[in-house]
């Protein structure tokens, strides 16, 4: 458990990190779609998208060489993560950020 609460201290500590992971939980989507669904700027999604990545909490669901259409999708891990973040009301209201 110690290491899901070091995700969870990971992901909580950007508001940018929790966006994309609380977007992401919903469907897979590219990085353009989750700027455009969570009003923050494209430089910003990329990298939380990238350290959620390095994490393990969100994938790449297309080839490695695409540069258009990356899709990102949750992992089994992210969800978990995702899953205890909402249970613990850890996440503040992306609404209101």
């Amino acid at each position: 458990m110690s290491d899901d609460w070091d995700q969870i201290g990971f992901v909580i500590s950007s508001q940018y990190r929790l966006t994309v992971l609380d977007r992401l939980s919903e469907s897979p989507a590219t990085p353009s779609q989750i700027a455009s669904d969570e009003s923050v700027g494209i430089a910003s999604v990329s990298h939380a998208l990238s350290s959620l990545r390095e994490r393990g909490l969100v994938d790449l669901l297309v080839s490695e060489d695409r540069r258009k259409g990356r899709v990102y999708g949750i992992t089994e891990d992210g969800a978990d993560i995702w899953a205890e973040i909402t249970r613990q009301g850890l996440a503040d209201d992306p609404d209101q950020a």
